[in-house]
Order: structure tokens, then sequence, then C-alpha cells
């Protein structure tokens, strides 16, 4: 099926690109919400795109500080600062502890992040991260192959590692600026193979760039992992100081043992699991909440702070206290201490044939895009298609590019594996490829957006069938939907009818619904008994009126009226519907809808829904800002990706996503509205 005009606009100009939780603006006696959290990926990848533009300035201060004052640069950097505990100590130049010590917790977010994709993310189908896990590999093989044909002998041989690592904050950046109003499903795919990329360059640290290994010291450091990972058992109040302990011992072993200790961050992150808040945790938080309102007293306070965190997965809190410092400090910090090169023109003429620095720049801007979008294809084909890129050619392509900026492990190896001048040759190798990537990916996707509109929208976007998020697919015999039964997108919304935040967004369904007709529109019900009374009592008064065809016109008295929720209130209204009044009564008084509330409830809890409104669009569970622009523009995502989806045999799906697909050719009974 060719792409609608609809469809083709999504991806038309390739330069332009209400939240739960977010704050309240009490002027004018209203509450309104403002973008203020996003989804868990696009968070990522902002942040990091945030943080590129100070790495920059990083970098150009270095290379100024460097070719300025270049004794005073080396001078401070090599300044020895000794921390003492007891007998032990660790003497460390200032530049060692920023590149093995602090660069610990930058690897430490890569790790959580990597889990987060595996547990939460597109990878929890684990045949999935088959193919960005061969193509990241590759694309490491593949310029180590290169840089090693240009430096087979010589100083430069044992330095191939420094030519294989993407820089993930800095390609993310210049992708935030080449690759505007491209779909997230892109990024997804770009995120992945950064992952492998970085768990990789870290066990080539380990293995390849770590001398005199002392395994008595590294015995120690196994160990304190170990009992790491055991912690999680531990009650709440002794995890945390334990846990520290032991991480802290286990950097302080590897250092000792001959390995470089940022690899602890990597093996930390790794082991720290993701998963959604639960709901009988949330509910249990909001009585220790409760409880402190009514006693307001220390023990309490302390009590309800450990249920609140307590529901959050230890992944999002170290994600939450660590990611932001480290892509706004901790990588910054490091490229001035390691980006300081003096250039001269007897440099800058060396470096255009020194051996070094051209094999990292071929490595990188000719071997990175070759073997992402090598093994891409060949995957594909050796497979017959059961494993196929999660993005079009276009989006293979563009990653390919993307992935040839390196920075931070890549200057980290130099300085292990250099000295001299080869490690300022490596330098500059390393400076040159990533402008030379940035200036590629441009241009790459600067001709992508000169494609005709639907064949960018399946070059883009290809037809891999999406991962489900909703685990009880739309039943038009069960379900209140709004629209016609072969839209292209359908919209399921789980809501509160007492809950402020789906008041507020109720505007934004019926925006949604007015301006585009090929919506379908599926309400399930929600209801939050631990902060909302009255909620439970209004969902069975919406089924009852349902039951005598008025679900919609209820729904929206619900809504509008959602601090008068009691008996008489919804006696009320179905009195102003012109209802059979005694019968919605006996409803009422009988509730004989309690387990069809239930039956939302249940598939909302196996769906991983935490709050409300939580929506679901095309199956796939939106966890990013609610507002008009934001939902308008992920719809036309889904409506677009629905143009081009091949759904053919090739890629075996879930029981539960091929029921998906059946339920869509039932007749539509109970289609109202």
């Amino acid at each position: 099926m060719q792409p609608t005009s609809a469809t083709a606009a999504l991806v038309d100009d390739m330069g332009t690109g209400m939240d739960r939780g977010a704050g309240m603006d009490m002027s004018a006696g209203r509450m309104s919400m403002s973008s203020t959290t996003t989804s868990p990926l696009r968070a990522f990848l902002r942040t990091e795109s945030g943080s590129a533009r100070v790495l920059v300035a990083a970098v150009v201060a270095a290379l100024v500080w460097a070719n300025v004052a270049a004794a005073g640069y080396e001078t401070f950097w090599s300044w020895v600062f000794t921390v003492r505990f007891g007998p032990l100590s660790a003497g460390l130049d200032l530049r060692t502890w920023v590149n093995s010590g602090l660069m610990t917790l930058f690897f430490l977010v890569v790790g959580l992040e990597a889990r987060r994709e595996f547990d939460l993310g597109e990878l929890r189908e684990h045949r999935r991260l088959t193919l960005p896990a061969a193509a990241g590999l590759t694309a490491m093989a593949v310029p180590v192959l290169i840089y090693l044909a240009v430096n087979h002998s010589g100083a430069g041989a044992h330095g191939w590692g420094a030519a294989m690592s993407t820089d993930t904050a800095l390609a993310l950046g210049v992708f935030s600026v080449v690759g505007r109003g491209v779909p997230e499903r892109v990024r997804t795919f770009l995120l992945t193979v950064f992952v492998v990329d970085d768990l990789v360059a870290l066990v080539v640290i380990a293995v390849v760039y770590s001398s005199h290994l002392k395994f008595p010291a590294l015995a120690v450091a196994i160990t304190a992992y170990a009992f790491l990972l055991l912690s999680r058992r531990l009650q709440y109040r002794w995890r945390k100081p334990v846990f520290t302990l032991l991480a802290v011992t286990m950097w302080a072993a590897l250092l000792a043992g001959g390995i470089d200790p940022v690899v602890a961050g990597l093996a930390i992150g790794l082991a720290t699991s993701a998963y959604v808040p639960r709901r009988d945790a949330l509910e249990e938080a909001t009585t220790l909440v409760r409880l402190f309102r009514e006693q307001p007293s220390p023990e309490l306070a302390r009590s309800a702070t450990r249920g609140l965190t307590g529901t959050l997965s230890a992944n999002a809190r170290l994600q939450h206290t660590y990611h932001r410092v480290t892509s706004y400090l901790i990588v910054p910090l490091f490229a001035l201490a390691n980006a300081g090169i003096v250039i001269t023109p007897h440099v800058l003429a060396l470096s255009v044939t020194a051996p070094i620095a051209v094999g990292i720049f071929l490595a990188y801007v000719v071997g990175k895009p070759l073997a992402v979008v090598g093994a891409s294809w060949s995957i594909g084909r050796v497979s017959r298609g059961a494993l196929r890129p999660q993005v079009g050619w276009a989006g293979v392509l563009g990653s390919g590019t993307i992935s040839g900026i390196g920075f931070t492990v890549s200057l980290l190896i130099a300085g292990l594996a250099f000295t001299g001048t080869a490690l300022e040759e490596a330098k500059l190798g390393v400076l040159a490829a990533a402008l030379g990537a940035s200036v590629l990916s441009l241009t790459v996707y600067w001709l992508i957006g000169l494609l005709p509109a639907p064949v960018r929208t399946r070059a883009l976007l290809g037809t891999t069938p999406e991962l489900s998020d909703l685990v009880a697919p739309v039943d038009p015999t069960w379900d209140h939907i709004h629209g016609p039964a072969d839209a292209a997108v359908t919209v399921v919304e789980y809501g509160d009818f007492e809950c402020p935040w789906t008041q507020m967004v109720a505007p934004t369904a019926r925006k949604l619904l007015a301006e585009n007709p090929d919506i379908r529109y599926v309400w399930r019900h929600l209801p939050l008994h631990d902060v909302h009374p009255y909620a439970q009592l209004a969902a069975e008064a919406a089924e009852a009126a349902a039951a005598q065809g008025a679900f919609w016109q209820m729904h929206d008295l619900l809504l509008t009226h959602q601090d008068d929720l009691r008996f008489d209130d919804l006696i009320t209204y179905a009195t102003t519907l012109g209802l059979d009044v005694e019968r919605f009564r006996d409803d009422l008084v009988r509730h004989p809808y309690t387990a069809r509330v239930h039956r939302d409830i249940d598939s909302a809890d196996r769906s991983g829904v935490a709050g409300t409104p939580t929506f679901f669009i095309n199956d796939r569970r939106h966890d990013g800002p609610q507002d008009p622009a934001t939902l308008t523009r992920v719809i036309g995502e889904a409506r677009a990706h629905a143009s081009v989806e091949d759904p053919g045999p090739t890629e075996p799906e879930p029981e539960r996503q091929r029921n998906a697909g059946d339920q869509y050719l039932a007749p539509p009974s109970r289609i109202t509205g």
C-alpha cells in the first residue's frame, strides 16, 4: 500500500521537527500542564543531544588552552591527587582521575540505558537484538581492519582500538541537527547500534589495554560484584549504603588489578533491571503518604519517602541521578582533559600523511557506514528476510554515517596505547574523523530529504512490524470505540473519570478526532481507587449508560463534572440524558458492571500502565507529552508506518499480536458515535 498524502506529510520536511506529572499552573483558577517530562528514550536522546553542545565547547576550550599555554595545560592535568582511606590510598594524576574515575559514571549510564532497552524497549523481544548487534560488531571490526591495513606494522599497530568506537553523546548531538523530523524508530535503531558499540569497546579496554594484571585484586573485584548483585535482596534502608560500598570496592580492586576501572560502571549498569511501577506498589505508597498526612512524624516521613522511591526501579533512579551530570559535566570535563593538542603547520602537514591519523580517519568515515549498511543487507539476505532492520535503507545508511563520529572512547584508548607524537597524531585523526563524519551525515540526510515523499517514507521507516505494548487487543464486541472500524490508527486511552489529568487531555482527544477522521478512539477504564474514591462508581455509571446506548454522552458529562461524581450526581446525569433512571439506579446498586471495569483494569496492569491517562497508539504505549502537537506527530508516525508495514510471515509475532490483527476483521457491533 502506498503512503497517503497525509502520511507523506509526516516526513515531507526534513528540517522541522499535557504531560502526566507535569507542572500545574493555577492561574485563572485552572490547572494546565507543561511538557516537563517525556518518554525515557526521548529524554535520553534529548539529554545526549543537549550535552553535545557543551562537549564541543569543551573541545574548543581544550584546543585554545593547549595552544595558548601548552606547558600550563599539561602541568595542570598531570598534577597528582592522592585519596586515602585508612591504610589504602590511590595517587593518580588529575587526568587519570577523570578518565578512569569520573568516566565510570558515564559508562554506568550507558549500561543502564542498555538494560532499560533490553527490559522495556525495542530489545525486549530479544531476537530483534540480533541485527543491530551484528551491525554494531561489524561496524567495529571493519574500521579496525581498515586501520590495520594502514598501520599493519610499526608504532601505530597497537592503537587499533582507537579506530572503532562511536561517541554516543557527540553522535546523538549531530543527529539532533541533521536528522530533525526523522521518526523515533530510526533513533531507536541508532541507539541500539551505539549501545553494542560501547559494550564491546569496554571489553576491548579491559582485555587488550590493561596490563600487569594482579589476580588477587581481580578476585576481590569479582567477589564485590557478586555481593553487589545480591545486595538487592537487602532491606531498603541498607540497600543504598551497601551498594555504594561494594561499587567503590569493585572500582578500586579493578584499578589495583590492572584493568581500567570504567568497566565497573558498565557491569553495574547492565545488572540493574528496569520495570514500570506496579499498581499495587503505587497504592501502597499512597497509603503511606496518607498516614504521614494524618500523623506527620519523622518516622512516617521516612516510610512514605521509601515507599514512593521504591515504586521506581533502581535503573530509573540511577539514570535520574547520574545521566545529566555525566552528560553535561563529566564528558565535557573528559574532553577538556584530553582534547588539548598543540596544532602547528608542521603538525597539520604531518597528520595528512601520518599513518595513525589517516587510518583513524578512514576507519570512521569510510569503515563505519560501509559496515552498518553491509551487515544489515547481508543478514537480511542470509536470513531470507527473517531478520530485517527495524528501519528502512535510508535509516540504516544515516545510522552508519552518524556512527562514524568517534571521540570519547577513541581518545581514552589512544591515551592508553600511545604517547608523544603518536598520541598527537591519533588525537588529530579522531577530531578530523568526527568532523568528516558529521559533514557526510549532513549530506546523506539532505539527499534523503530530496526524495519524493512516498519513497522517503518507506526508505526511513522500512517494513518491519512494530512490537505491541497493548496486551489485550481492541475488541469491537467489547470495547467502547469512536471512529471507523478500518481506521489506519487506533488510539486507546486508559482513563479515570475523577483524574484531573484525564479531564485536561479530553479536549486533545476531541481535537484529534475532529481533525483526523481516520482515527479509531477507544476508551478503557482505569479507576485509581487509592486516590479517587468515586472513580469506580463513575466507571460503572458509564457502563450502565452504555447499556442504554449513551456511553459517550455519559463519558463527556462525567469528565466535565468530575468533582461531582456521588451517587445522586450520577442519577442527575442519567436524567439529563433521558435514560431509564430506574434501570440506571438499579445497575448502580447491584454493580453488574464491576467485572467489566475490572477487565479493563487487568488489561492495564498487564500492559504496563502505571497512571492515567495513558495512551496506546497502534498498540504502542505513548510515554511522552500528551499535548495536541505531540500526539499529532506520534499519530502521524503511526499512520506512516501502517502505510508501509509489511504484514507478511517473514517475522513471526507473539500470539497476542496475531490475534490483535484478526480482531480488525470482526463485525463492529459495538461501535458508537
